[in-house]
């Protein structure tokens, strides 16, 4: 599911701010996004994450702006003078004109920095990121749980479309004995020219032709997967990569109800359509199952 969260906690050396960002994805995939003062606490951010998110592509971004002293300059001026020194070095041996770019230097990773953040990072800072990741990870679990209700709320919509088309499917196949048996009568009566025919024996073919096209059982399990559904969208925990087998054995179902009915004239091009409709809403319960964890 999708979602955005964004943190702000006060730390002593100004601001730090952190953002996740998520899209649809079938695993958990991290992206990070900090300064090169904050890697070593990547793994403990990934495990704060971890916690409360199991699938998603998830782009994390956290930065610290700080406040500058009075009378203090956030300017590396080591790193500042070397860059102005390599650059007329560079000019003077390639015959150069033109003099070094300030606001280019001043983009560069670790210039506007203080010899305090070369050393190990300030315990009320650790304490903030680490925070401010599980805050973020709970309220982007709160935007993703709204999408998540108004997904599964259009999902059990679907299953009871489904429902409704076993239903009809079950009421056509009610009437199907008779209708096999019209249509063997009538060959039959073709192939003898009128020549008696035995009750028993049409009895018998119809039923063998009624048992070949039988599809009741298909459409039980169709009834009882999509009841299954319905009680895993009202469960707790992950139940997305559930969801995903059982529509496999819905469409399955489908797929079956479909070969037996192919031949059976009007009666069967009714339920074939009935059966193509129910996969579709099958197809369109799996694209959003994706969204779910």
């Amino acid at each position: 599911m999708t979602g955005f969260a964004r943190i702000r906690k006060e730390i002593s050396q100004g601001e730090l701010v952190f953002s996740l960002k998520s899209v649809n994805h079938r695993g958990l995939d991290l992206h990070f996004h900090m300064p090169n003062e904050l890697d070593a606490l990547e793994n403990d951010v990934r495990a704060v994450i971890k916690s409360g998110v199991v699938r998603g592509h998830l782009q994390i971004h956290c930065g610290i702006t700080r406040m500058t002293a009075p009378g203090a300059a956030p300017l590396n001026r080591a790193m500042l003078s070397a860059y102005v020194a390599a650059f007329r070095e560079a000019a003077d041996l390639y015959q150069l004109t033109g003099g070094p770019d300030l606001n280019s230097a001043l983009r560069i990773p670790g210039m506007l920095t203080t010899p305090d953040e070369q050393e190990e990072l300030a315990e009320d800072v650790v304490k903030a990121l680490l925070a401010a990741a599980a805050d973020a990870v709970t309220a982007l679990n709160k935007v993703r749980e709204r999408e998540g209700a108004a997904t599964a709320a259009e999902m059990r919509q679907r299953c009871q479309n489904i429902c409704t088309l076993v239903v009809r499917m079950e009421e056509i196949r009610a009437g199907a004995v008779h209708t096999f048996q019209k249509r063997l009568r009538e060959k039959l009566a073709d192939l003898l020219h009128g020549a008696g025919i035995e009750p028993q024996r049409l009895a018998q073919e119809a039923a063998i032709l009624a048992d070949r096209s039988d599809i009741s059982e298909e459409l039980m399990r169709l009834r009882t997967h999509a009841g299954q559904l319905d009680k895993m969208l009202n469960s707790d925990g992950e139940v997305g990569k559930r969801l995903d087998f059982l529509l496999q054995e819905m469409n399955r179902e489908a797929n079956t109800v479909l070969s037996k009915t192919g031949g059976l004239g009007d009666l069967g091009l009714t339920i074939t359509d009935l059966a193509l409709t129910a996969k579709s809403e099958i197809d369109k319960i799996r694209e959003q199952s994706l969204n779910l964890e």
